[in-house]
């Protein structure tokens, strides 16, 4: 790692040391916390967010489809959908922190069917139903989580499949791993909670879910719970 790389995730962990600030609204919290970050925001990420690329895959994102991602961040989606995203009817990238919209909609030039909006997730709709929604690590970041996920499930078409990859509380944990993980994300915004499996396999229980731990940069011998959840909406065959 390069010394520039260096000082860049230096300044990323001392943001997280800091925590995110409690004054403002949530739009205004998120940009004053990850507005610093941006630059090095996705290699940093990249050792944190695990599980992104397999829900993807997992996805099944194919030609003709139209594709919304809630809470997209800088739109990395765009890397790990790859080439099949020209072949997308449409991709729609929805957040709400502009510092980092602003590195999506550089992602986004490349591809003249990707449209980056600033909006709230839990309200904004597409004109036109979906096939796929996403949802990678946003959910925690999100006060109203449940009005978001009944939006995501509302724009599916019938047969329309949900994604979701975030941080979580697993019920084997214990109350005491659990109150650390509790504790250690919220100082950065972050809110773990064992409601919200429950809640995607409430609204789609046609699903196929994981429960799994993995390495925190910088923090040897921690492994931090994370889920992934592909439910399908009812109007098509069964199975993800």
């Amino acid at each position: 790692m390069s010394p520039a790389e260096l000082a860049g995730d230096a300044r990323i962990l001392w943001r997280l040391v800091r925590g995110q600030s409690r004054r403002g609204d949530h739009a205004a919290r998120l940009q004053d916390f990850y507005a610093p970050q941006a630059a090095r925001y996705d290699a940093f990420r990249e050792r944190l967010l695990h599980g992104r690329a397999e829900l993807v895959e997992r996805l099944g994102i194919g030609a003709g489809m139209r594709v919304v991602e809630l809470g997209c961040g800088t739109g990395s989606s765009l890397d790990r959908i790859g080439p099949r995203a020209q072949a997308c009817a449409g991709i729609q990238l929805v957040d709400l922190c502009p510092a980092l919209l602003a590195v999506a909609q550089r992602r986004a030039a490349r591809h003249a069917n990707v449209e980056v909006i600033e909006a709230d997730a839990a309200r904004w709709r597409p004109a036109l139903a979906v096939d796929r929604v996403l949802l990678s690590y946003a959910l925690t970041m999100i006060p109203d989580w449940e009005a978001v996920i009944a939006n995501a499930v509302g724009m599916l078409k019938p047969g329309g499949r949900l994604g979701v990859v975030d941080f979580h509380l697993p019920a084997a944990g214990g109350a005491l791993s659990g109150g650390f993980w509790r504790r250690w994300f919220a100082h950065d915004g972050v809110h773990l909670s064992a409601a919200h499996l429950p809640a995607l396999r409430k609204h789609l229980p046609d699903a196929w879910t994981a429960e799994r731990h993995a390495p925190l940069p910088w923090l040897p011998g921690l492994r931090a719970p994370y889920y992934l959840f592909v439910g399908c909406r009812p109007g098509a065959a069964p199975g993800v």
